[in-house]
């Protein structure tokens, strides 16, 4: 009962009126004698004249009884009774069901995910009311619709049931507008005659998380009535639930000083309020070569090292031993692989400079490089190579080819037969401007750099201008397909007249030129990784992997054993998807049956590894406050109180009416 909804003179008022009603029917009408010849006619009001005081004796009369029966129910509608229940009162349910990483914590017996799991099937058999329906959708960073509405209760069991626990990362955004699109449904009008939206539906949202997001989602509810239950133990008598030690960041590389030594960095974090001695293993390819200690105040981190002998092939894996609540952080991998080098031909009638530099031990560790004659792009052998993704980087200097190859290009003194344009020559082009930003000009020093003639380039549309002159662009770059084209508007060395090679520019005796050159091969030629460097990911992360083979495919398999192959694709790269599992991926190129490449997937996620459970949950528009159980449904009693007071009313007319004229 709610007494608020009127004030206290106003509830004075209401209950004032029963008794006024039944003194109504106390009193009756006081009327002056008169003499008439006959009362034949009065017959009806006879009883009335017997009345000799303004007070009569009460009777039984129905019309009293459904008067004071209709005043009880308006007064009790107007407090507004209502009852409880543990059904939703909700048509339309929709549960959001978070499968992250750190859903996988053990604070929850057997796992948050499973009690998650175990609430929605209790909500799905015991308080989802009759004709209701719901529909089941997962997230972590993607959306996952598990099951569209249905009111099939044992089919929501099983989808429920099917949900599988992921090792990505939680980003709630995209699985809240999926649940706006149920709530708020519409669709494009496809012509005149269609709907343009179809009518907004609301439904209750419950969302099972721990409330660990990247990003605060930028979004409002609308229709959508949300109910939040954090996942997770709480904070108990002052001491901070659950604990976790988690290794965030794990990476190998050769020792600048000593090439034959591989330095190994590790970075722990103390996501608890109390600091923490634990106990980590490093092992190469499951032999345990070294072991340490390492103290941890609380909720801060720190780093340890370790150093080894350099190999060339193998996993380096680090071990926390000590047990917490969050076991998907205490395992880091790190494989090391000979790096692939990039396959570089160069196409010259002579370039002293750039061979010199190509031909460098430090160039010679990432590059295969091979030379030719301009006349070598009329060959057939070439077209072969080109055509079928042979190379990973062509550079034409002083030439061109008829069509372009299936490769990225540097053209250095001309241009691509494609797209590009340039002007007339220009003497004595000074650098003003140049992108330092790009990796192609990463260290790269052009003020001391002389040019003798240049020719301003057109850049293509969608393309960049790398250096600029008072002339024009003198270097750019822009896409094609998949690859990319860098040009430069100039000449390294070339011809005069007379037929005699002539230097263009002082640039190649400059100590920037061969870090130019350093830079192309790497970043064109798809060389970004050092030697004994290690490649890692985020689970669910795309990687696109380049053969040291003209390879038709490849064949990855995951950490689980599971072999894939994949078809080479028009870049001449092989994208690979399927990193769900953390662990080491091993590549296989073409027919050789040897390991020639691998790649790691680590949970390297500060907000993952930070499981501690966020008590409401936050969105830019508004906070809703979490629950630990299913708050129970009210049903308002007062419209059906309305109902049959005017049932009520219309009773007592008709019988009223039936007494006077029948």
């Amino acid at each position: 009962m709610n007494f608020s909804s009127l004030v206290w003179w106003q509830w004075l008022m209401v209950f004032s009126v029963p008794p006024l009603i039944v003194l109504l029917y106390f009193l009756k009408l006081k009327r002056q004698p008169l003499e008439i010849p006959s009362t034949y006619l009065w017959q009806r009001t006879i009883e009335d004249l017997h009345v000799n005081s303004i007070w009569q004796r009460l009777r039984q009369n129905l019309l009293l009884f459904l008067q004071l029966l209709l005043m009880l129910f308006a007064i009790f509608a107007l407090l507004r009774p209502s009852m409880e229940s543990t059904r939703f009162s909700g048509e339309r349910l929709i549960f959001l069901l978070d499968t992250s990483a750190s859903m996988s914590a053990t604070d929850l017996e057997p796992t948050r995910l499973d009690a998650a799991k175990n609430q929605l099937i209790d909500i799905v058999d015991n308080e989802m009311s009759s004709g209701a329906v719901a529909m089941l959708v997962s997230f972590s960073d993607r959306a996952i619709v598990e099951q569209p509405f249905t009111d099939n209760k044992r089919l929501l069991r099983a989808r429920i049931q099917a949900v599988q626990q992921t090792e990505r990362p939680s980003v709630l955004d995209e699985a809240l507008r999926v649940a706006a699109g149920l709530a708020n449904p519409g669709r494009s009008a496809s012509d005149e005659t269609d709907v343009a939206s179809a009518d907004a539906m609301p439904a209750t949202l419950l969302v099972y998380s721990d409330g660990q997001f990247r990003t605060v989602p930028d979004f409002s509810m609308g229709n959508l009535s949300p109910e939040y239950f954090p996942m997770g133990a709480m904070e108990e008598n002052g001491v901070q639930l659950p604990e976790n030690v988690g290794i965030i960041a794990f990476n190998s590389a050769t020792n600048p000083a000593d090439n034959s030594k591989v330095q190994v960095f590790a970075q722990f974090e103390n996501f608890t309020s109390s600091g923490k001695v634990v106990t980590c293993e490093l092992t190469l390819d499951d032999k345990m070569i070294d072991a340490q200690e390492v103290d941890i105040d609380a909720n801060s981190s720190t780093g340890v090292e370790f150093t080894l002998d350099a190999v060339d092939l193998g996993v380096l894996k680090l071990v926390i031993t000590d047990d917490d609540d969050f076991a998907a952080d205490n395992v880091a991998y790190a494989p090391i692989s000979k790096p692939r080098k990039a396959n570089v031909l160069i196409i010259t009638p002579r370039n002293d400079a750039l061979e010199m530099v190509m031909a460098t031990p430090f160039l010679q560790q990432i590059a295969e490089v091979s030379t030719g004659e301009p006349n070598l792009v009329t060959q057939e052998s070439y077209k072969k190579q080109a055509d079928s993704g042979g190379y990973d980087l062509i550079i034409y200097d002083q030439c061109a080819p008829e069509t372009m190859p299936q490769a990225n290009t540097v053209f250095i003194g001309s241009l691509p037969p494609l797209n590009w344009t340039a002007e007339e020559a220009a003497g004595l082009p000074q650098v003003i401007d140049a992108d330092l930003s790009h990796p192609l000009l990463e260290f790269v020093e052009l003020g001391n750099v002389i040019f003798a003639e240049c020719n301003p380039l057109n850049v293509p549309k969608g393309g960049l201008t790398l250096v600029d002159s008072q002339h024009g662009t003198m270097m750019g770059i822009a896409p094609r397909d998949g690859f990319e084209d860098l040009v430069l508007g100039f000449e390294l060395v070339g011809q005069d007249e007379e037929g005699n090679r002539v230097r263009n520019t002082n640039w190649v005796i400059r100590p920037s030129f061969p870090v130019f050159v350093h830079n192309v091969v790497s970043y064109l030629g798809g060389t970004g990784v050092g030697a004994r460097e290690t490649i890692m990911l985020e689970p669910g992360t795309n990687i696109t992997l380049r053969t040291s083979v003209n390879a038709t495919e490849i064949e990855v398999e995951s950490p689980t054993g599971q072999r894939l192959k994949i078809k080479r694709g028009p870049q001449n790269t092989f994208v690979y998807g399927n990193t769900e599992r953390k662990g080491v991926y091993k590549i296989r190129e073409g027919d050789e049956k040897d390991v020639s490449q691998q790649f790691a997937v680590n949970l390297f996620d500060t907000v993952e590894s930070d499981i501690r459970p966020n008590a409401n949950l936050l969105t830019t528009k508004e906070e809703i406050k979490g629950q630990h159980s299913v708050v129970p449904a009210r049903f308002e009693l007062w419209k059906f109180l309305l109902g049959a007071s005017l049932v009520i009313l219309m009773l007592e007319w008709y019988i009223y009416n039936r007494r006077v004229y029948v």
